[in-house]
């Protein structure tokens, strides 16, 4: 039952024209001005919304409720990851939506809107380890030895891929960093090029002399394709902006191709260069910085994966293993 204070916070609500439907727009548009979330990003959080909104809909019995109902607590928010879960969801899509709803409600309460953040006490599912799918080394060898067979025969296509590899292995950037850089991020001198990361957030990352060597090769024949008020780095035949797609399915296709690797994408090879810098004894935090991650825990997978290795070598090696 709604007690008194409820129904007055429900009231005042009502009489400033807001409702759930405002609580979400508002907070979508705090993910797009104020912290620059991408538009996918931005989409993933109203989609999380709008199932938990579903959800609260049956729960409750009603419409026309407000995020501040005494209903709205611990056990509501626990019911929709059951609900989640009785859908088919697996454990890490969970999770996620129970991070949009806490990251809403937490900006409801700092807006007081709300007196607490009931997603706070909300246990998120128990994930299991789960390494990143990543090349060996001599996978990688096959792959840029394919790569550069096909670069040779000095085709736009060819040189593009070669650069794109070079870019995704040598520097560790994720698609859409590679998708967003132009002609002008690349500093050939210094060898690095400039970022555009997640959350708007611009970085600088070393890149290296290989990738130097088959970018310059590359912008020889992407001169051809456009003209010189093009900004985009990777061109395609027509001379505009390669699509996010169109460097995916050029990377898996040497990814099946070179070394059988069926299923793994343009961020494989983020993980490869983060595995194989682990591997050989970099800094954490120093991986932290050139993969552009805000939380250390993040990179922190890594380790798990340079464990394993280690292991394996162990049983492979030691006599009484």
């Amino acid at each position: 039952m709604r007690t008194s204070r409820n129904r007055t916070e429900l009231d005042s609500a009502e009489e400033n024209g807001a409702s759930a439907d405002d609580a979400v727009a508002d907070f979508l548009r705090h993910l797009r001005d104020e912290r620059q979330l991408s538009p996918n990003t931005v989409k993933a959080y109203e989609r999380d919304l709008r199932q938990l909104e579903r959800f609260l809909d049956d729960y409750l019995g009603r419409t026309g409720w407000w995020w501040s109902d005494t209903d709205i607590d611990r056990l509501a928010l626990r019911g929709f990851l059951g609900w989640c879960r009785r859908r088919g969801l697996a454990k890490r899509s969970v999770a996620r939506k129970l991070a949009a709803v806490r990251t809403f409600l937490g900006f409801l309460h700092l807006e007081g809107r709300i007196p607490v953040n009931p997603g706070r006490s909300v246990r998120a599912p128990r994930l299991d380890k789960r390494l990143p799918g990543h090349l060996t080394s001599s996978d990688v060898r096959e792959v840029f030895a394919a790569a550069e067979a096909a670069a040779a025969e000095n085709t736009l296509a060819g040189r593009r891929t070669l650069a794109i590899l070079e870019i995704l292995y040598g520097s560790g950037l994720r698609l859409s960093e590679v998708h967003g850089l132009d002609l002008s991020s690349v500093d050939p001198a210094r060898r690095q090029v400039r970022v555009m990361g997640k959350g708007r957030k611009e970085r600088i990352v070393p890149v290296t002399d290989s990738a130097i060597r088959s970018i310059e090769l590359y912008v020889t024949r992407r001169a051809e394709a456009t003209d010189d008020g093009e900004p985009a780095l990777l061109v395609n035949a027509h001379g505009t902006r390669l699509s996010r797609r169109s460097i995916q399915s050029s990377v898996r296709g040497c990814l099946e191709a070179a070394a059988g690797a069926r299923g793994l994408s343009t961020h494989a090879l983020r993980h490869t260069f983060a595995t194989h810098l682990m591997e050989a004894g970099a800094d954490l935090l120093a991986v932290k910085e050139l993969l552009g991650h805000v939380s250390l825990s993040t990179t922190q997978i890594y380790t798990h994966t340079s464990k394993e290795r280690l292991l394996r070598v162990y049983r492979d090696a030691h006599p009484r293993s």
